[in-house]
């Protein structure tokens, strides 16, 4: 399988800081990082000219059946770094009842829970399904989300009405965030020019004080930097540099935010009943 997700870019130099955390020589991790490429455990492309080639792993939890020993223990430490569950390696096995028990859980937060106007079930039932969710932060009704184990959220964040929330390859969303109503966040897509439409995903990270106006969408690997702005109708799916606002379907930059951003957004105590 050729499922993957993104792990960093320019890994293969710093293969030596890796061999050394493992206690082994930078040759012999380079040969195994060479054979997980040959069998589909790693995979590299081309990224932007700013970023470096990027290295995916496989997004299954293959570990035990890596054949290659120095192979399996690189996939194990690349996975551990990610900012989420990958998912197990399907079959009757615990891993994969929990997986399902998950998903049956978001299912029922997707439509039921999500509906109820108490922000004290709805985020209950988030972080009892695995969600970090901090203090003064909030999702409002009628927002769904995907993958709420690998959700992390700030304090004093707000997430609007109707938004689509993906965190299956891992969101992390600072404190103070702004994500207005009817916002989408895909982690993911589908490699085009695979027959086999393999699922290709990346992290999403918002920043502290960033703003997401309604209707934009925020893409796999996007970064919305320090307080940034991410004007309406936009599509991100690169790093924003912090204070930097940005419009327009590829984001271009049209401005910069003011600095020493120090307000609270509050979005928790405003009409409860009513969010």
């Amino acid at each position: 399988m050729k499922h993957r997700i993104l792990h960093s870019h320019g890994l293969r130099e710093r293969l030596p800081d890796y061999a050394a955390r493992l206690g082994v020589e930078p040759q012999a991790l380079s040969e195994a990082y060479d054979w997980m490429l040959a069998h589909d455990v790693a995979f590299e492309q081309p990224g932007r000219p700013s970023e470096g080639v990027q290295t995916y792993i496989a997004v299954l939890n293959i570990e035990k059946r890596i054949e290659h020993p120095l192979a399996r223990r690189l996939f194990a430490a690349l996975r551990d770094e990610l900012p989420c569950q990958i998912l197990p390696d399907y079959g009757k096995n615990w891993p994969t009842f929990v997986d399902r028990c998950r998903r049956i859980w978001e299912q029922i937060y997707n439509i039921l829970i999500n509906k109820i106007p108490s922000h004290h079930v709805r985020l209950a039932w988030l972080r009892l399904g695995g969600a970090k969710i901090g203090k003064g932060s909030t999702l409002w009704r009628h927002t769904e989300v995907i993958g709420i184990e690998s959700l992390r959220i700030g304090d004093d964040s707000c997430i609007g009405w109707h938004c689509q929330i993906d965190a299956r390859s891992g969101l992390v969303i600072g404190n103070h965030v702004t994500i207005a109503s009817h916002v989408l966040i895909v982690a993911g897509g589908h490699d085009l020019e695979s027959p086999e439409f393999w699922s290709v995903s990346a992290p999403i990270r918002i920043d502290d004080y960033a703003w997401i106006t309604s209707r934009a969408m925020i893409l796999q690997g996007a970064h919305v930097g320090e307080g940034a702005v991410v004007s309406a109708n936009c599509v991100v799916s690169k790093k924003i540099e912090p204070y930097v606002i940005v419009a327009g379907q590829s984001a271009k930059p049209v401005g910069t935010r003011v600095r020493g951003l120090n307000y609270k957004v509050g979005g928790k105590g405003l009409f409860t009943l009513l969010h």
